[in-house]
């Protein structure tokens, strides 16, 4: 008997432990992959928890037509999608920065409770299916994670289990108990919402993770935000650049509109410490506000999106996920 075979006749026979050596290789990219659909890294576990939950109770329901991993994501996906029609509409975030008004937005973003996944949880061995039309750093991404949430649920799944990991059509079509020609006709129109809501700093070709290019930009950020040089900061941005900042839904578009943010933001007397980690395979920063005890108190995190040797996008998310990057709540200042 193999070793698999092994397993499984012991999952089934009542011993959690082999379930659990069984699982424990899939559990990092199925996280991921409820993470694409919710875009939450917190519903995202609730999601993984319910469906190891779910692949436990009904293990003598497996039998071993499709593969292990195949049969795991098949529960993912649904589990995900019965998240997504229960989930309530939660409200955009109001403005909370006491005494500090903020310019006019170019316009208010359709996305705003979405979170930055932390790459340390990133899997790099994912096994990608022939028909995959994405690389697994580009389907992470801030900017390919945000369009994702515009589309409905369904063409959403589609659109990950086909373009994303690759599976086949007849595969997802028995995943989500359809046809495949419901599954074309899915993947066409989320297709299409893609190419419509695709924010125009993606379509650029990022910096690869760790070359000089990167490390050069990164170093010239820190610099002109710790150094409040708003002019040092905008000379890195694009013509196009887009800052956001869920669960607020406010959005600046063109380098104008964010140097006029930035130049308010920075031009409060506030002065910043910044500490670099990575998110959605991108440069990010823990910020911390240099307090007079000597102390810098956490007040969100930047993820940067670059074009070139140019940022084309920044997103800023609240304090409460400093913490998913090991990042503290405050740090003694240097």
């Amino acid at each position: 008997m193999s070793i698999a075979a092994d397993l499984m006749a012991r999952a089934r026979a009542g011993d959690g432990e082999a379930f659990r050596e069984m699982t424990e290789p899939l559990r990092r990219e199925l996280r991921v992959h409820c993470y694409r659909m919710l875009g939450s890294l917190q519903d995202a576990e609730d999601a993984l928890q319910d469906t190891m939950v779910s692949a436990w109770r009904g293990l003598d329901a497996f039998d071993g037509r499709a593969s292990l991993r195949t049969w795991l994501y098949r529960i993912a996906t649904n589990t995900c999608l019965s998240q997504l029609r229960m989930a309530s509409r939660r409200p955009a975030k109001a403005w909370d920065i006491p005494d500090i008004q903020p310019p006019e937005p170019t316009r208010l973003g359709e996305v705003v409770w979405l979170e930055p996944y932390p790459d340390a949880l990133l899997d790099e061995a994912v096994p990608l299916g022939p028909e995959a039309r994405y690389e697994q750093t580009e389907s992470i991404s801030l900017a390919f994670v945000t369009a994702l949430q515009v589309l409905p649920a369904r063409q959403l799944a589609v659109l990950i289990l086909r373009d994303v990991l690759g599976f086949h059509a007849q595969e997802v079509a028995d995943m989500l108990d359809t046809t495949v020609e419901s599954i074309k006709s899915a993947l066409k129109r989320a297709r299409a919402g893609m190419r419509h809501h695709r924010a125009p700093a993606d379509a650029g070709h990022r910096a690869a993770a760790d070359t000089a290019i990167e490390a050069a930009i990164v170093t010239k950020f820190v610099s002109a935000y710790e150094s409040d040089d708003v002019n040092a900061l905008v000379a890195l941005l694009t013509d196009d650049v887009f800052m956001s900042m869920p669960p607020m839904p406010l959005e600046y578009h063109g380098r104008d509109a964010v140097a006029e943010f930035c130049s308010f933001f920075l031009g409060a007397g506030r002065r910043f410490r910044l500490v670099p980690t990575r998110a959605n395979g991108q440069p990010a920063f823990g910020v911390y506000l240099r307090g007079p005890a000597g102390i810098s108190h956490g007040t969100g995190l930047f993820v940067v999106t670059l074009a070139g040797d140019r940022i084309s996008a920044m997103v800023r998310f609240e304090s409460g996920v400093l913490s998913w990057f090991g990042l503290p709540r405050s740090l003694p200042d240097r």
